[in-house]
């Protein structure tokens, strides 16, 4: 009796499996890239895609967006869902998803013009490192960053400021960027406007607003954000000999 049993339990298991395979729908066919942000658009035409690519996540595209956030896409179009991925690897875990993203931040870099940043540097030849900084000119770790920058570039790191207004376009921390950045001399006025003093107020085409709207592609929540040369985001202050020794300079 335990035999026939364990026989009927098979056969009707088999028979299961065949109607479930007979029934199953093959697999849609996966999207091309374009077809894959079209899809998102379609369904969102605010949505804020960055950059998306074929992932390391097998069937699956990775979707940068505005804000820093990482989403992974189902190459068939029908899903996706947040969050880090993450590698075990056997002396820890690896965060694949923060360095996409630093290698995004890396290459967003690249493609920036120096010409419209305020930049206090070191000679060339003493240049050991530079960082990249969002900063607004209200905010008091923004002015304590800015008070070790003669140290900083003592040390040989040189920073470039892009302007980040906190309160938004139009604010009074905002006209003050645009002020700095409009001056006859940018690094003078953003010195004194950091150091709480009144500068000449004045407008003229500038970058200000641009920059703002960069801060969400790099990740920026807040200031200041310094991004390394490998596209690290850091954010917050950190005292010049402790952010030295984090780029390898003693």
């Amino acid at each position: 009796m335990r035999i026939l049993t364990i026989i009927l339990f098979v056969s009707a298991l088999t028979a299961v499996t065949v109607r479930a395979g007979e029934l199953r729908a093959p697999l849609p066919a996966p999207l091309s890239l374009e077809q894959a942000k079209q899809k998102l658009l379609d369904s969102r035409p605010d949505f804020p895609v960055l950059n998306l690519k074929q992932s390391m996540i097998p069937g699956y595209f990775e979707i940068v967006t505005k804000g820093g956030t990482t989403l992974y896409m189902s190459q068939d179009g029908n899903h996706f869902f947040a969050g880090d991925l993450y590698f075990i690897e056997p002396d820890g875990f690896v965060n694949a998803t923060e360095k996409a993203r630093t290698d995004f931040r890396r290459d967003l870099l690249r493609s920036l013009d120096e010409a419209e940043m305020v930049i206090f540097a070191p000679r060339p030849e003493l240049t050991k490192a530079t960082i990249t900084v969002f900063t607004d000119i209200d905010c008091g770790y923004c002015r304590k960053l800015h008070k070790e920058v003669p140290e900083l570039n003592r040390l040989g790191i040189a920073v470039r400021y892009l302007a980040y207004p906190r309160a938004g376009i139009g604010s009074v921390s905002y006209h003050k960027a645009v002020s700095a950045w409009c001056s006859d001399n940018p690094q003078i006025a953003l010195t004194q406007a950091k150091a709480g003093k009144e500068i000449e107020k004045k407008t003229c085409a500038n970058p200000v607003a641009a920059q703002y709207a960069m801060g969400a592609d790099f990740g920026v929540t807040g200031t200041p954000a310094v991004i390394y040369e490998d596209g690290t985001l850091q954010a917050g202050y950190l005292p010049a000999a402790e952010l030295a020794r984090r780029l390898g300079i003693n």
